[in-house]
Protein backbone atom coordinates (compact mmCIF):
# COMPACT_ATOMS: atom_id res chain seq x y z
CA UNK A 1 0.00 0.00 0.00
CA UNK A 2 1.54 3.55 -0.53
CA UNK A 3 1.69 6.00 2.04
CA UNK A 4 1.04 9.47 1.91
CA UNK A 5 2.79 12.08 2.49
CA UNK A 6 0.63 15.42 4.05
CA UNK A 7 3.11 18.38 4.65
CA UNK A 8 2.64 20.81 7.28
CA UNK A 9 2.21 24.35 6.78
CA UNK A 10 1.72 26.47 9.39
CA UNK A 11 -0.10 30.16 9.13
CA UNK A 12 0.83 30.77 13.36
CA UNK A 13 3.51 32.44 14.95
CA UNK A 14 3.98 30.07 17.75
CA UNK A 15 3.98 26.61 16.14
CA UNK A 16 6.32 24.54 17.74
CA UNK A 17 8.24 23.70 14.62
CA UNK A 18 9.74 26.94 13.44
CA UNK A 19 10.39 26.42 10.06
CA UNK A 20 6.58 25.12 9.55
CA UNK A 21 5.60 28.61 9.93
CA UNK A 22 4.68 31.05 6.96
CA UNK A 23 3.00 33.71 5.92
CA UNK A 24 0.36 33.63 3.14
CA UNK A 25 2.31 35.11 0.13
CA UNK A 26 4.57 32.53 0.48
CA UNK A 27 2.18 29.53 0.60
CA UNK A 28 2.49 28.69 -3.04
CA UNK A 29 5.93 28.24 -2.97
CA UNK A 30 6.00 26.44 -0.47
CA UNK A 31 3.29 23.72 -1.53
CA UNK A 32 5.35 22.92 -4.91
CA UNK A 33 8.09 22.91 -2.47
CA UNK A 34 6.36 20.09 -0.34
CA UNK A 35 4.87 18.45 -3.61
CA UNK A 36 8.80 18.23 -5.08
CA UNK A 37 9.45 16.57 -1.85
CA UNK A 38 6.47 14.12 -2.08
CA UNK A 39 3.70 15.60 -0.26
CA UNK A 40 0.11 14.68 -1.96
CA UNK A 41 -1.47 16.83 1.02
CA UNK A 42 -1.11 19.84 2.16
CA UNK A 43 -2.32 20.59 5.92
CA UNK A 44 -2.65 24.08 6.49
CA UNK A 45 -2.92 25.37 10.16
CA UNK A 46 -4.08 29.15 11.70
CA UNK A 47 -3.78 27.79 15.06
CA UNK A 48 -1.09 26.20 17.37
CA UNK A 49 -2.18 22.70 19.34
CA UNK A 50 0.94 22.76 20.86
CA UNK A 51 0.96 22.06 24.67
CA UNK A 52 0.61 25.48 26.66
CA UNK A 53 -0.44 27.58 23.28
CA UNK A 54 -2.97 30.18 23.90
CA UNK A 55 -6.49 30.37 22.64
CA UNK A 56 -7.52 32.22 19.30
CA UNK A 57 -10.32 33.64 18.37
CA UNK A 58 -12.36 32.40 15.48
CA UNK A 59 -11.89 36.29 13.33
CA UNK A 60 -7.76 35.90 13.93
CA UNK A 61 -8.02 32.46 13.13
CA UNK A 62 -9.63 33.44 9.64
CA UNK A 63 -7.53 36.55 9.56
CA UNK A 64 -4.64 34.20 9.30
CA UNK A 65 -6.19 31.17 7.06
CA UNK A 66 -8.04 33.31 4.54
CA UNK A 67 -4.78 35.07 2.54
CA UNK A 68 -3.23 31.76 1.99
CA UNK A 69 -6.55 30.38 0.52
CA UNK A 70 -7.12 33.03 -2.08
CA UNK A 71 -3.32 32.08 -2.93
CA UNK A 72 -3.71 28.73 -2.94
CA UNK A 73 -7.13 28.96 -5.19
CA UNK A 74 -5.55 29.51 -8.43
CA UNK A 75 -3.25 27.38 -8.13
CA UNK A 76 -3.06 24.78 -11.08
CA UNK A 77 -2.18 21.08 -10.71
CA UNK A 78 -1.57 22.01 -6.87
CA UNK A 79 -1.69 18.92 -4.28
CA UNK A 80 -5.44 18.25 -2.12
CA UNK A 81 -5.26 20.60 0.63
CA UNK A 82 -6.36 19.70 4.22
CA UNK A 83 -7.13 22.69 6.80
CA UNK A 84 -6.51 22.01 10.18
CA UNK A 85 -9.52 23.13 12.39
CA UNK A 86 -12.24 22.74 14.74
CA UNK A 87 -14.53 25.11 14.07
CA UNK A 88 -17.35 24.54 11.40
CA UNK A 89 -17.50 28.49 10.48
CA UNK A 90 -13.85 28.57 9.51
CA UNK A 91 -15.04 25.21 7.36
CA UNK A 92 -17.98 27.40 5.78
CA UNK A 93 -15.70 30.16 4.97
CA UNK A 94 -13.12 28.36 3.13
CA UNK A 95 -15.18 25.83 0.76
CA UNK A 96 -16.64 29.54 -0.10
CA UNK A 97 -13.22 30.06 -1.37
CA UNK A 98 -11.55 27.03 -1.94
CA UNK A 99 -14.06 24.37 -3.08
CA UNK A 100 -13.47 20.97 -1.61
CA UNK A 101 -10.65 20.18 0.55
CA UNK A 102 -10.25 18.02 3.62
CA UNK A 103 -10.98 18.79 7.00
CA UNK A 104 -8.86 18.04 9.98
CA UNK A 105 -10.31 18.05 12.68
CA UNK A 106 -8.35 17.63 16.03
CA UNK A 107 -11.66 17.24 18.56
CA UNK A 108 -13.28 15.09 15.71
CA UNK A 109 -16.16 17.45 16.22
CA UNK A 110 -16.49 17.56 19.88
CA UNK A 111 -15.43 21.30 20.18
CA UNK A 112 -17.84 22.48 17.59
CA UNK A 113 -21.13 20.44 17.67
CA UNK A 114 -21.76 21.96 13.94
CA UNK A 115 -18.94 20.44 12.42
CA UNK A 116 -20.26 17.18 11.69
CA UNK A 117 -22.85 18.32 9.93
CA UNK A 118 -21.32 21.26 7.95
CA UNK A 119 -18.80 18.37 6.71
CA UNK A 120 -21.59 16.16 5.83
CA UNK A 121 -23.33 18.93 4.15
CA UNK A 122 -20.86 19.85 2.26
CA UNK A 123 -19.61 16.04 1.32
CA UNK A 124 -15.75 16.98 2.71
CA UNK A 125 -13.34 14.15 4.06
CA UNK A 126 -12.98 14.55 6.96
CA UNK A 127 -10.23 13.24 9.79
CA UNK A 128 -11.27 12.96 13.09
CA UNK A 129 -8.39 13.30 15.90
CA UNK A 130 -8.80 11.38 19.09
CA UNK A 131 -7.52 14.18 22.28
CA UNK A 132 -8.94 14.82 25.65
CA UNK A 133 -8.80 18.64 26.94
CA UNK A 134 -7.51 21.26 25.20
CA UNK A 135 -3.56 22.40 24.99
CA UNK A 136 -2.92 23.50 28.50
CA UNK A 137 -5.08 20.83 30.40
CA UNK A 138 -4.17 17.61 27.75
CA UNK A 139 -0.69 16.18 29.61
CA UNK A 140 -2.34 15.63 33.01
CA UNK A 141 -5.54 13.79 31.19
CA UNK A 142 -3.43 10.28 30.46
CA UNK A 143 -5.50 7.62 32.57
CA UNK A 144 -6.59 5.20 30.21
CA UNK A 145 -8.42 2.27 32.93
CA UNK A 146 -8.98 -0.03 29.88
CA UNK A 147 -5.71 0.57 27.96
CA UNK A 148 -5.17 3.32 25.45
CA UNK A 149 -5.29 0.72 22.47
CA UNK A 150 -8.85 -0.57 23.35
CA UNK A 151 -10.02 3.34 24.31
CA UNK A 152 -9.11 4.52 21.11
CA UNK A 153 -10.83 1.28 19.20
CA UNK A 154 -13.88 2.68 21.38
CA UNK A 155 -13.45 5.82 20.70
CA UNK A 156 -13.66 5.43 17.10
CA UNK A 157 -16.50 2.81 17.06
CA UNK A 158 -18.41 5.52 18.82
CA UNK A 159 -17.26 8.52 16.02
CA UNK A 160 -18.32 5.69 12.90
CA UNK A 161 -22.01 6.59 14.41
CA UNK A 162 -21.69 10.03 14.79
CA UNK A 163 -19.93 10.07 11.54
CA UNK A 164 -22.97 8.13 9.71
CA UNK A 165 -25.49 10.21 11.56
CA UNK A 166 -24.19 13.62 10.02
CA UNK A 167 -23.57 12.59 6.44
CA UNK A 168 -19.52 11.52 6.24
CA UNK A 169 -18.84 8.41 5.25
CA UNK A 170 -15.06 9.80 3.91
CA UNK A 171 -12.85 9.69 7.15
CA UNK A 172 -9.45 9.00 8.38
CA UNK A 173 -8.39 8.00 11.69
CA UNK A 174 -6.02 9.72 13.81
CA UNK A 175 -5.05 8.40 16.96
CA UNK A 176 -3.33 11.90 18.33
CA UNK A 177 -0.64 10.83 19.80
CA UNK A 178 1.20 13.06 22.16
CA UNK A 179 -2.81 14.55 22.85
CA UNK A 180 -3.42 13.03 26.65
CA UNK A 181 -0.65 10.16 25.72
CA UNK A 182 2.53 10.00 27.73
CA UNK A 183 5.59 8.76 25.24
CA UNK A 184 5.24 4.89 26.43
CA UNK A 185 1.41 5.29 25.11
CA UNK A 186 2.53 6.94 21.92
CA UNK A 187 4.81 3.82 21.23
CA UNK A 188 2.05 1.11 22.40
CA UNK A 189 -0.12 2.66 19.85
CA UNK A 190 2.00 2.66 16.97
CA UNK A 191 3.11 -0.38 17.48
CA UNK A 192 -0.54 -1.80 17.72
CA UNK A 193 -1.93 0.57 14.44
CA UNK A 194 -3.37 -2.55 13.05
CA UNK A 195 -6.24 -3.16 15.90
CA UNK A 196 -7.06 0.86 14.45
CA UNK A 197 -6.79 0.30 11.00
CA UNK A 198 -9.07 -3.09 11.48
CA UNK A 199 -12.04 -0.22 12.04
CA UNK A 200 -11.90 0.24 7.91
CA UNK A 201 -10.83 3.87 7.52
CA UNK A 202 -7.46 5.29 7.21
CA UNK A 203 -5.02 5.85 9.53
CA UNK A 204 -3.15 9.41 9.96
CA UNK A 205 -0.25 9.40 12.16
CA UNK A 206 1.39 12.69 13.91
CA UNK A 207 4.87 11.88 14.88
CA UNK A 208 6.25 14.31 12.96
CA UNK A 209 9.11 16.18 15.69
CA UNK A 210 6.96 15.20 18.93
CA UNK A 211 7.62 14.91 22.12
CA UNK A 212 7.75 11.73 22.68
CA UNK A 213 10.08 10.38 19.83
CA UNK A 214 12.95 12.29 21.25
CA UNK A 215 14.20 13.25 18.54
CA UNK A 216 14.01 10.28 16.13
CA UNK A 217 10.73 10.61 14.26
CA UNK A 218 11.85 8.37 11.29
CA UNK A 219 11.46 5.53 13.94
CA UNK A 220 8.12 6.78 14.93
CA UNK A 221 7.59 6.43 11.02
CA UNK A 222 9.44 3.28 10.20
CA UNK A 223 6.96 1.34 13.10
CA UNK A 224 3.99 3.25 11.63
CA UNK A 225 4.52 2.38 8.35
CA UNK A 226 4.83 -1.26 9.21
CA UNK A 227 1.72 -1.51 11.34
CA UNK A 228 -0.38 -0.24 8.88
CA UNK A 229 -0.36 3.69 8.70
CA UNK A 230 -1.78 5.46 5.03
CA UNK A 231 -0.53 8.48 5.86
CA UNK A 232 1.57 10.48 7.35
CA UNK A 233 1.56 14.22 8.55
CA UNK A 234 5.24 15.76 9.17
CA UNK A 235 7.36 18.58 8.58
CA UNK A 236 8.97 18.84 4.92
Amino acid sequence: MMVRLMGILNLTPDSFIESSRVVAADVPARIRSMQDSGASIIDLGAVSTRPGAATVSLEEEWQRLEPALRAVAPMPSRPQISIDTTRSEIVLRAYAVLGEFIVNDISSGEDDPAMLRAAGRLHLPYVAMHKRGCPTTMDGLSDYPEGVVPALVNYFRDFEKRASAAGISDWILDPGLGFAKTPEQCWEILYRLEELAALGHPVLIGASDKRFTRGNTALAHAVAILHGASILRLHI
